[in-house]
């Protein structure tokens, strides 16, 4: 019996003529990178990328409840959020495992919007729907959604020519509903790598011609989801599948900022049993030594002791050598800390030292004059 097909974005095409090299992700052939990862990673941080994110998943929860319906579903406060703010949290199962991170936008006081990892959106979508009180719609609106990230501290510049709103009052976390080349749109200042820039959601039908023309701007330059794997690592966020599970509480990944413990939502007893005591394991930065990189699923080791796992590892191009994040036990974590990484070929020396590990990003503060 043959695998159903991996699912292709309305740019694929696109991502084909620039010679992108293709490969699957979270069901979808996704474009890793183009030039190459470095190369793309620095011109992030230095100027704009544009990232086709159209496989991520959006859901529409209305109705005079959602508030409510959505606070106890999602670790962050929702009913307190403001219409034009958004806000990162988690969705969890019963025993405070992670089911997915995500982002949930306040449309309007009885309407929301929650964008969540490609992977995971059948079973979000199910378990979101589930969890709703009658009165409360669910809408997926995946399909018909076109979603295109610029990242960098000259996103502004390219962008604003573009867009009907001003996006210098956009704060961090805040969005606009605007119209981009004329097409009504979405857009907000989130971003997930650590720089400066904006997520556009617009008609997935539209989603070309806005590529198109973003691209036809020097300044920019198409990015895949290599370097947007190395730009997100360097800043310590976490990726679901590698340092967030369903059989872990998100206590021990650092997101504290993302739960709120006074409220009562699915999974919260186990949350804040591990935020209690502490989580007998806990996410660390690890630097090593050498440019050498270390891999998810490897081994970090105490002299001859095994301690814990390589959740994600690379060459840091902002930090100038790689870094890696894994699980250690709490005896562990304390900065300076000296541990290595077992490759299977090498032992790699690193050391534990404070999230994030670049700490120059434009993403909070806007780009620098």
């Amino acid at each position: 019996m043959n695998a159903e097909p991996n699912l292709r974005t309305p740019l694929y095409s696109e991502h084909s003529a620039l010679q992108a090299r293709i490969a699957p992700f979270g069901g979808w052939d996704m474009p890793i990178q183009y030039t190459g990862i470095i190369e793309e990673h620095v011109h992030t941080r230095t100027a704009a990328s544009l990232f086709d994110t159209c496989h991520m998943g959006e859901f529409r929860v209305c109705g005079t409840a959602a508030a409510q319906a959505l606070d106890r579903l999602i670790t962050c406060p929702i009913a307190s959020l403001a219409p034009g703010r958004c806000r990162y949290g988690f969705l969890l199962n019963e025993t405070g495992g992670v089911l997915d991170d995500l982002i949930t936008y306040r449309i309007s006081e009885d309407e929301f919007m929650i964008v969540v990892n490609a992977g995971t959106l059948p079973g979000d979508r199910a378990w979101i729907a589930a969890h709703l009180p009658a009165g409360v719609t669910f809408d997926d609106e995946s399909d018909e959604t076109g979603k295109l990230d610029l990242q960098g501290p000259l996103a502004g510049e390219v962008l604003q020519p573009l867009t009907a709103g001003d996006l210098r009052t956009l704060k961090y976390f805040g969005f606009m509903q605007t119209t981009v080349c004329g097409v009504p749109a979405l857009v907000s200042r989130t971003g997930y790598t650590g720089e400066y820039g904006f997520e556009v959601y617009l008609p997935v039908e539209q989603t070309l011609m806005l590529w198109r023309a973003l691209l036809d701007d020097p300044r920019v330059k198409p990015a895949g989801l290599g370097a947007r794997d190395t730009l997100r690592l360097e800043i310590g966020l976490p990726l679901y599948g590698h340092e967030l599970c369903a059989t872990r509480t998100p206590a021990g990944a650092g997101m504290s900022f993302a739960i709120d413990l006074k409220k009562d939502f699915i999974g919260q007893p186990a949350v804040a049993a591990d935020a209690q005591t502490g989580p007998r394991e806990q996410l660390v930065g690890l630097q090593l030594t050498s440019r050498q990189s270390a891999r998810a699923a490897q081994t970090i080791v105490c002299g001859d002791k095994k301690i814990g796992v390589v959740t994600s590892g690379s060459f840091a191009p902002s930090v100038g050598t790689a870094v890696a994040l894994g699980y250690v036990p709490k005896e562990h974590v304390q900065v300076g800390t000296a541990l290595q990484i077992d490759t299977g070929r090498a032992r790699l020396d690193a050391r534990v030292v404070p999230l994030p590990f670049y700490t120059n990003g434009t993403a909070r503060t806007g780009p620098r004059s």
